[in-house]
């Protein structure tokens, strides 16, 4: 019985070596690196889940904030008036800001028209969320959206526990059939 001899290239083992080793060298370092960065990174808690309290808005309670509430003593935090004024008039309806408790960080919910809500494509209403999040964050808020009939359209919510404060927009979508999911 004869057996071969299996032809063996010592160079282009050599380098197949070579480059299983440093690409497994690679692959090591890059997670020995990247990983413990990412656990580090301290969560951004999830949004309010407290009911939208519209009766507010006609029957606001010393503690909350509306767009109707006006204090002429100082600037009245969070100052959304500017941006409603400047370019959220149509789309930005009013808000009910409430100040932090021990249960929940401060957050603004914000009224929107859902007729110029529903005009707007993903990037508009993302822009939105943004820019008014981000106001609203300067202040040490957080923000949720809703239309009138109470459905929550999106979120924007911050860890202020770091420094800058780590921040996540949600929003809403509602396909063509009326079902809503979370983007």
């Amino acid at each position: 019985m004869h057996i071969p001899k299996l032809c063996v290239r010592p160079w282009r083992w050599r380098s197949h070596r070579q480059t299983s080793f440093l690409l497994l060298l690679t692959i090591s370092l890059t997670t020995l690196l990247v990983a413990p960065s990412l656990a580090q990174t301290p969560p951004i808690p999830s949004p309010s889940s407290a009911p939208l309290e519209l009766d507010l808005l006609t029957k606001p309670k010393d503690y909350v904030i509306t767009a109707n509430t006006i204090n002429t003593a100082r600037l009245t935090v969070p100052s959304l008036w500017w941006a409603q004024q400047n370019s959220e008039k149509k789309l930005l309806d009013n808000w009910i800001a409430y100040p932090a408790s021990e249960k929940e960080p401060a957050r603004v919910d914000l009224i929107v028209n859902q007729q110029i809500w529903s005009l707007l494509e993903y990037v508009e209403r993302y822009d939105f969320v943004n820019r008014l999040g981000s106001a609203a964050r300067n202040f040490g808020y957080n923000v949720r959206v809703f239309n009138y009939q109470k459905e929550p359209l999106a979120t924007y919510t911050c860890n202020f526990n770091t420094s800058p404060a780590l921040c996540s927009i949600q929003t809403t979508v509602k396909n063509k059939i009326g079902l809503l999911r979370s983007l």
